[in-house]
């Protein structure tokens, strides 16, 4: 019980500290409105799997900018294990996170409903 709290406290901690420096990288494919959703961290701090979502006027910019991200994932690690004085700093997979899309298209197909 213990630990799962120490995991979620870390996992929310990780999770602003990305916020902050994926704000600060300058890469043009990591433009609109991203959004890290959830970070899960496994119990060994081997693999963080970061969720992000991306509004944008692209239909592809999610896509770019988890590739960017991606690219820019031994980068983030560095950066994390600096601001968050870790000595095992987790490996960083980013993946797209559709939950934000899924929930609009739901709340289309209520609306469509309501009308009917």
């Amino acid at each position: 019980m213990a630990q799962s709290n120490n995991m979620g406290r870390l996992a929310e901690d990780m999770k602003r500290e990305l916020i902050d420096i994926i704000s600060r990288m300058k890469d043009p494919r990591l433009g609109g409105l991203l959004t890290v959703m959830r970070v899960e961290i496994t119990p060994d701090l081997d693999l963080a799997k970061v969720y992000i979502s991306v509004m944008g006027q692209q239909e592809d910019a999610c896509q770019k900018a988890v590739a960017a991200l991606n690219h820019a994932a031994g980068h983030v690690r560095s950066e994390i294990a600096k601001r968050m004085h870790i000595r095992k700093s987790p490996a960083f997979r980013f993946i797209e996170d559709d939950g934000a899309a899924y929930a609009a298209h739901i709340n289309k197909i209520l609306g469509e409903l309501q009308h009917d």
